[in-house]
Parts: C-alpha cells; sequence; structure tokens
C-alpha cells in the first residue's frame, strides 16, 4: 500500500507539472483566437493575451503588443487575471506537495513518535490536492468563456456572411488540456491522501536491553508510531 501511494503521488505530480507547463503555453502564446480572409488568403490573424499576430503564408509573422491595459475587451482582462492566477496557484501547490510525499524525507517521525509527521505529510499532500483542482478550475474559466463568445459571434446572425470570424486557435485546447490535467493531478492527490489517512500505521519492533542478576537480556516489544 505504501509503495502504491508513492507511485501514485509521483504520478500526480507529473501529471501537475505536465498541466502547468501546458497553462503557461497557452498564457503565453498568440493563438487563442485565429481569422483568416478571402481578400487576403495569404494571411491569417492571431489574438492572444498579450499580442496579436500577422501570419503570413511563406513563413512570415509580425507581433505587436495592446497598447493599452484599458482599452482592453473584457474577455481578455478576464483570461489575463485567471490565467496568471492559475499559474500562481498551480506553482503554490506543487511547492506545497513536494515536501508532503512519502519519498521525501521530511516532515518524518524520530524513534518513539507518536504519527505527527505522517499527519503532517498528509496535510501537505491534501492541501497541494485541494490547490491543484483550483488551479485547473482558474485554468478553464477563461478558456471557456473565450470559446464560448468566439462561438456565439461566428453564429451571429446579424453579422453578414462575409465577414470574417474567429475562430477557435491552438492555445485554447493547450489550456483545456492544462485545466483537466491539472484537476486530475489535484483529485489523485485527494484520493491518495484519503486512502494513507484510513490505514493504520504498522507496528515497528524495538529491541529492549535489560540487566537482570548480571546478564544482559535481549527483548522485543511492538509499538505503534
Amino acid at each position: 500500500m505504501e509503495v502504491c501511494g508513492r507511485a501514485s503521488e509521483l504520478l500526480a505530480v507529473c501529471v501537475w507539472l505536465g498541466g502547468w507547463l501546458c497553462a503557461l503555453a497557452s498564457t503565453i502564446l498568440p493563438h487563442w483566437l485565429s481569422m483568416s480572409t478571402e481578400l487576403l488568403a495569404i494571411e491569417s490573424y492571431q489574438l492572444g493575451l498579450w499580442e496579436t499576430c500577422v501570419v503570413q503564408d511563406i513563413g512570415g509573422m509580425e507581433c505587436r503588443s495592446y497598447d493599452s491595459l484599458l482599452g482592453l475587451s473584457y474577455d481578455l482582462k478576464l483570461g489575463r487575471i485567471l490565467m496568471c492566477a492559475s499559474l500562481a496557484t498551480g506553482m503554490l501547490g506543487l511547492l506545497v506537495t513536494i515536501p508532503g510525499m512519502q519519498m521525501v524525507n521530511s516532515c518524518r517521525d524520530g524513534d518513539g513518535g507518536d504519527g505527527g509527521g505522517r499527519q503532517v505529510k498528509r496535510t501537505l499532500v491534501m492541501l497541494g490536492g485541494v490547490l491543484g483542482v483550483l488551479s485547473g478550475i482558474l485554468c478553464l474559466i477563461p478558456v471557456s468563456y473565450v470559446a464560448h463568445l468566439a462561438v456565439l459571434r461566428f453564429f451571429d446572425k446579424a453579422l453578414p456572411a462575409m465577414v470574417p470570424r474567429w475562430e477557435f486557435g491552438d492555445a485554447l485546447f493547450c489550456g483545456w488540456a492544462a485545466g483537466f490535467l491539472l484537476c486530475a493531478a489535484g483529485v489523485l492527490l485527494l484520493v491518495t491522501a484519503s486512502l494513507e489517512s484510513g490505514r493504520r500505521p504498522r507496528p515497528r519492533l524495538q529491541y529492549r536491553y535489560e540487566a537482570r542478576g548480571g546478564e544482559l537480556t535481549t527483548g522485543k516489544r511492538s509499538e505503534y508510531v
């Protein structure tokens, strides 16, 4: 059971790290929305949280940052805030989880301990799991909201058919993957910590030396730690 717990924690941390890197890539990349027009078939436009880019078929790409923060649309402001919050929460949760892993030699009981170190490690893992789920939710909200607005504008019948419309970019799919990976890692940590809390610690055999009648005798006793 202890080996399975260690493997589950290691798997959760690896999934967490992959999800966090995907969230970072989704935040940085200017490919949240893409648009191509029939008038300029050799060019396409990419929209991100921090800049807009013009991509040419010949391989050229020119990007320009937004001029004003206050002039941004509501969905871009929300995306910036929540994605940065997701990255910060994910990093904090990862830093909390690593010391609580069973394979890390920290917060362990010494000889004759009463299990306080085990309880601290379990608490750290559960706290990290909660932060992982929260980080995934914070990542899914702006990605899903931007995708929802893109769908509404794409099927808006009030706009003429010749008007180009924004479509899903690669960063949206990367953000969805990041959110689900972070949530999966957090849930796995919570399940592992819950199963660990229901397991009773094994008795540790200790040797006791007693002097009787000038002779040294050795005995064994089992104590719960």
